[in-house]
Parts: structure tokens; C-alpha cells; sequence
């Protein structure tokens, strides 16, 4: 069933603008068919398109539930800026996967280094990517790509979570061992993922994780893309805790 994100719900909901738009000309609904809108808190309401035009889509609501594909763990993915368009594929994958918040990082060894104007284009469209891959993969909250943060940046906000994870080109702990010895809640718990750019951490860089309580990760002896370490990291972690189940 398709689904939209609405961040207000009233008594009948209105969609408006580009989704509107794709509902009547892209996906070519009309009076009487359902589809499916989240108010990005985690309640779907399950609708009937009551009137249809290219720019306003009225709707009659049928049925509220929680959304079912949550999971238990909020993830933050801090992910150092690779080149080109790599970051496109790691925030839609990302999302997809259940990621709460992704936020671009520039490392010392960031080649791509934006400037600002550029990187807050960068985050719009990453943003849009998030919103159409949350849609697609029926996820109950639309999660966020925040502006950029130094290096310095995140590893102060990494001592805000329940556990930090920094995952090292140069070896650490394995993923299954840091989770048995940590104390995640069940639910509501909070965790962070950082990931390095093309050309890896700095030995400073860390040490100032390892400071800020971060636990060294790998994820094997395979050297991994850094388009490719997030995906894999991010599965890992919503395996081994179940929220992959």
C-alpha cells in the first residue's frame, strides 16, 4: 500500500504539494482507494482518498496503529563525507535498514570537503533521499540527516549515547563481544555508529573516540568501502539486537 509522511494528522488529512502530485499522475489513484500516512512519530493511519486532484489529495481516515517496523534501538550513523555521490547510496541503504539520524562528518582525511553553501545543498538532497526511503521500507519515523560536524564535533556528541561504536581500519573488538559486555536497554536505547572516509582515521582521531568513551570496533580482517562499512556495520548491530527479527 503506498505511504506518505505527514508531520500533522487531523480529523481529514490533506496532502499537498509533490506527493499529491505523484498520488494522482505517478501512481494514478483516485476516490475510494487506500493508501497509508505516518505523522513521523511512529502511528500509521490507514486512509481513504475521499478526493483527488494533482496538487491536493483529501483523505478520510479508517484505522490508526502503531507502526509495526520500528526497531527498539535509536542508531545514529556519523558518517565521514566520502567523494561524489557515495553518501546518496549509504543514507538511502541506511534508512532502510532502520537508521534514526545520519550525520555527515569531516574527518582530517575527508577528501570531499564541501563548502558551506555546497553542503547544505549536500544535506537537502540527502534529507530527500531519507524521506523516500522511509516511505518505500514502511518506516514509522522519518529519520534525519543533520548538518555536518567536525571531527572534534562528534566526538563530543558520542558521549551522549548508551553506546558509541567506532569502527577502525586498524583492528578492535568484535561487534559480538562489545554488545555482550555493554548494557543496552531492551527498548529506547541509543547508540552510535562512526564511520571513516575513504582514507581512514587518524591515529589523534582514535584517540579522541576512545576518549570520549567510544568501544573500537571491527568488522573483520576484510578492508571494507566506506560506502560499504555503514551498511554492513548497521546490519550487524540490528541483528545482534534483535531488531532485525
Amino acid at each position: 500500500m503506498p505511504r506518505f509522511f505527514l508531520p500533522t494528522i487531523g480529523e481529514n488529512p490533506v496532502i499537498e504539494g509533490p506527493d499529491a502530485s505523484h498520488i494522482v499522475k505517478s501512481l494514478r489513484m483516485r476516490p475510494g482507494e487506500a493508501l497509508t500516512v505516518c505523522d513521523e512519530k511512529g502511528t500509521d493511519y490507514l486512509c481513504e482518498i475521499a478526493a483527488a486532484a494533482p496538487g491536493r489529495v483529501e483523505l478520510r481516515i479508517r484505522e490508526t496503529r502503531p507502526t509495526a517496523s520500528e526497531p527498539g534501538l535509536h542508531v545514529t550513523l556519523y558518517q565521514c563525507v566520502p567523494k561524489g555521490d557515495k553518501l546518496d547510496g549509504v543514507v538511502q541503504k541506511a534508512v532502510e535498514l532502520g537508521v534514526s539520524e545520519i550525520v555527515p562528518v569531516l574527518s582530517s582525511r575527508c577528501v570531499s570537503r564541501p563548502d558551506e553553501k555546497s553542503m547544505k545543498k549536500k544535506v537537502e538532497r540527502w534529507g530527500k533521499i531519507a524521506r523516500e526511503a522511509a516511505g518505500q521500507s514502511g518506516r514509522g519515523i522519518l529519520p534525519q540527516v543533520m548538518p555536518a560536524l567536525s571531527f572534534a564535533g562528534c566526538a563530543a556528541a558520542l558521549q551522549d549515547y548508551d553506546l558509541a561504536l567506532f569502527f577502525y581500519e586498524a583492528g578492535g573488538e568484535p561487534l559480538r563481544d562489545i554488545l555482550a559486555a555493554a548494557s543496552l536497554p531492551e527498548k529506547g536505547g541509543r547508540a552510535a555508529i562512526l564511520i571513516g572516509p575513504e582514507g581512514g582515521f587518524s591515529p589523534e582521531e582514535a584517540g579522541k573516540a576512545a576518549a570520549a568513551g567510544a568501544k573500537t570496533a571491527t568488522l573483520g580482517p576484510r578492508i571494507l568501502r566506506t560506502e560499504t562499512a555503514p551498511i554492513a556495520a548497521l546490519a550487524a548491530l540490528m541483528l545482534l539486537t534483535g531488531s532485525l527479527e
